[in-house]
């Protein structure tokens, strides 16, 4: 996580902890790194801010946020080409709309949209993406941070994300479950408005319990994935109960 040092010490740049302790990081170290790198697509550093700060503290969330982007930018051999401009503002339409306008303005090649999972309610969340996808362009790709649970994308979704970074998956596979919903399990299910979860939860399974511990069967039938055609959710059991690693790079895949 990224905490800019404060105005008062009159040092621009992202405070982090380290074990020899706090080290400031200025935009010219962290696009000497970039250069080093040299990614397809990079980020700028953020200031991100839970949803119960003050307006002054999304604003100058904002300020923060664009001051370092300008400043990376100026510093890139490619002028931002390669960009993702993030945008931020905590729990406020007015800053969140303000730093999308702004930052759209900017030679970058996409939007990060940071500050989100902080505490905002379902009802803010929807507001607040619909706010800032309405003032970004349609021809550059939007990314979400932290909003990965399905129903959660699916809200993305409908707002014009189109790619999400998420642990969603990581912690699922490490915790020993298995996704099986099929692609269109949404379309059926929402055919009267609402899921039906009367038959339980049809979107996963926990493999660590005994009772697959002699299912020979595959996780998905007609799944053409490379754990389906040539494990067993049997071995899979017996992988996660073993503590075998393999058990979450099959689960992943």
């Amino acid at each position: 996580e990224c905490l800019p040092s404060s105005d008062a010490t009159n040092k621009f740049g992202a405070s982090f902890e380290t074990p020899a302790g706090r080290k400031l990081v200025k935009p010219s170290d962290y696009m000497e790194l970039i250069s080093c790198l040299q990614p397809n697509l990079w980020a700028s550093l953020a200031d991100e801010v839970p949803a119960w700060v003050n307006e002054k503290r999304n604003k100058t969330s904002v300020e923060r946020t664009l001051r370092w982007l300008d400043a990376c930018i100026a510093l890139d051999a490619a002028s931002g080409r390669n960009s993702l401009g993030v945008v931020v503002g905590g729990s406020s339409i007015e800053q969140r709309k303000l730093c999308a306008t702004e930052v759209s303005k900017r030679n970058v090649s996409g939007f990060w949209i940071g500050g989100f999972g902080l505490g905002e309610s379902v009802e803010e969340r929807c507001s607040l993406l619909n706010a800032v996808t309405d003032c970004l362009p349609l021809e550059k790709p939007r990314i979400v941070s932290r909003l990965g649970l399905p129903e959660e994308v699916l809200e993305g979704v409908a707002s014009g994300i189109d790619l999400f970074d998420s642990t969603y998956i990581y912690q699922l596979t490490m915790g020993g479950f298995a996704l099986i919903f099929p692609i269109d399990m949404v379309e059926r299910e929402m055919q009267n408005g609402v899921f039906d979860s009367s038959a339980g939860d049809s979107a996963k399974i926990n493999l660590r319990a005994t009772t697959y511990r002699k299912d020979m069967s595959r996780i998905v039938d007609g799944c053409t994935c490379f754990t389906c055609q040539n494990h067993t959710r049997a071995y899979l059991n017996h992988l996660i109960n073993v503590h075998e690693m393999l058990a979450q790079i099959l689960l992943e895949m």
